[in-house]
């Protein structure tokens, strides 16, 4: 009804759609193509948008999509039912290991925390939900720390750009036993039945 209309929100929310596309970053005369708004005006709504992390700004001025889309999206009834599917094979992962076992999403530049399991012993890597750091390619998003070792596995039986991780101290844990640990966990997902997998990544009918 047109009385329940919020100008102001329905402007914000047509900037959003502008990043439904194959494009990535927008400058502000391109949002202003896009969206057939004055500069004046997207400015205003961009820096409510990036206060709440809706959209990110570059130090190259470019916008591009911000997390909490993204994190409202692991909502989504598929998404849950991803990380319920994963999170007793990290357990798994950490336990045959000794060593933090974690589900990474990379994305545009940055690779962040999704999943961990922790090993039970003082000396480990503390990888923690939520936690964000920069990648240099989305082709591998280990993290660099000093003093440790990260190794990532390409999720590919599952919707996005999802690694499977093993990482600890870098005297304890050497690149290739903890590539042959991930190797397990990736051959124990590939052996669940398709439709298990297929579940996880469809919304129910």
């Amino acid at each position: 009804m047109a009385q329940d209309r919020v100008e102001a929100v329905e402007r914000a929310l047509t900037i959003l759609s502008a990043f439904d596309c194959s494009q990535e970053q927008f400058t502000l005369a391109e949002l202003a193509s896009a969206t057939g708004y004055y500069k004046s005006t997207l400015l205003r709504l961009l820096g409510s948008l990036e206060r709440f992390d809706y959209v990110q700004r570059g130090s190259d001025g470019r916008y591009r999509m911000g997390r909490a889309p993204l994190r409202l999206a692991r909502r989504h009834l598929p998404s849950r039912q991803l990380e319920a599917w994963l999170q007793p094979v990290l357990d798994a992962l950490a336990a045959a290991s000794g060593e933090t076992a974690a589900l990474i999403e990379a994305d545009a530049g940055s690779a962040e925390c999704r999943l961990v399991a922790l090993p039970d012993t003082t000396l480990r890597h503390d990888l923690r939900p939520g936690l964000e750091w920069h990648v240099a390619a989305s082709t591998d998003p280990a993290m660099e720390f000093t003093g440790g070792i990260m190794v990532c596995r390409h999720l590919t039986i599952s919707p996005g750009n999802l690694w499977l991780s093993l990482s600890g101290p870098g005297g304890r844990l050497a690149r290739h036993v903890a590539e042959a640990h991930l190797e397990v966990a990736l051959s124990e997902l590939t052996q669940r039945p398709a439709g298990e997998r297929g579940n996880i990544a469809e919304e129910p009918a």
